[in-house]
Parts: structure tokens; sequence; C-alpha cells
């Protein structure tokens, strides 16, 4: 069965179709470099969403931090798989227990080491990469690494997602949140 690619384009300015293998996409272009570097040493398309994942924990930490959950969906080529690493919490946070601790009718904080579960995004891409990677998991990391060891521009996303969070008082008095995102205030 023949197809043609319909050419036209319902945007204002042309956008060119991408036909290939071997592609990455995500929203920050170090990231997308991460990826493509990891395919071309041989890698595939876990060791290349790997490294991309990694490169965004610092390009954008808004998103995609090192503290987060993790789900992935995998088709092997043969077999569908499923990964969910999102992070466990406490057995002890209870109804009960925050009752205690915040008042009757009180739902978990929102800031605060009682609102933390155990990031799983870590643990997911070191399951990933042992069940279905090809390089090493070192050099996934690679990219990341050279990145902050580097420095980069913040993008504008990142500056505003900051600077609204720099007007949120219950996040200012957290321990270390000024210290860390508003050195000098800023």
């Amino acid at each position: 069965m023949s197809q043609t690619f319909d050419w036209t384009s319902a945007y204002p300015s042309i956008r060119m179709p991408m036909f290939g293998r071997n592609v990455v996409a995500t929203s920050h272009a170090l990231a997308a470099q991460a990826g493509m570097r990891m395919l071309w040493k041989g890698g595939n398309a876990v060791d290349a969403a790997i490294a991309t994942a990694a490169a965004k924990t610092l390009t954008e930490p808004c998103s995609n931090g090192l503290g987060s959950d993790a789900f992935c969906i995998l088709w092997d080529g043969q077999e569908l798989h499923g990964l969910n690493a999102s992070g466990g919490a406490p057995a002890a946070w209870t109804p009960d227990y925050f009752a205690r601790k915040y008042g009757p009718a009180t739902r978990p904080p929102m800031r605060g080491w009682d609102s933390v579960t155990v990031p799983g995004a870590v643990g997911a891409w070191v399951a990933l990469s042992e069940r279905f990677g090809k390089l090493p998991f070192a050099d996934l990391l690679e990219p990341a690494i050279e990145i902050a060891e580097r420095g980069y521009l913040a993008p504008i996303v990142v500056q505003q997602k900051w600077a609204a969070a720099a007007a949120v008082p219950d996040l200012v008095r957290q321990p270390g949140f000024s210290e860390f995102f508003l050195p000098r205030g800023r």
C-alpha cells in the first residue's frame, strides 16, 4: 500500500517534517543532544531516554528533577512492559499521624518533610538500563555531568518558574530554599 505525505501545513510558518531514524525530541536542546550522543555511541532508545532525562534534571529542574517519580510504557518489539517508579510513602503516614501532628481534618502538607515521598526517577533509570539498555549506566550520565561542570544558560521558562517560586512565602521559609535558589536574594 502506497501512501503519499500531505505537505500542506495548517500553521502560519512552514515546519519541515522530519523523516528518519535516531531522533531525540525534548524541550531543551542540550538534553536532546545528550540523547543523540547515546545513539551515536551505539545505544538504543532506552539509553537515549535516560541520558535525556538526566540532562533535563539540570536544564529544566522544575520539570524533571532528581527527586521526581517516573513512569514508563515500553514496547521492546515483541512485548509491552510497564514500570511504575512512583515513590513510596513512609508506613507511618496514616490519617491518624497527620491528625495528631497537624490537627483533625488536616490533609498532608503541601511542603516540608511530611510532603515528600521516596523519589523513584533514578531507580527507574537504573532498572530500565539494566533490563533494556545497551550502554553502561555511567555512560548515560556523562552528558549531564558535563553540563553540570560546564554550566549553561538557564532557559527563560526556568527563570520564570524560579521568579514565581520566590514570591511564595511558604517556599521561601523552607530551610535551604533561599540559600540555594535565591542567591543574594534574587
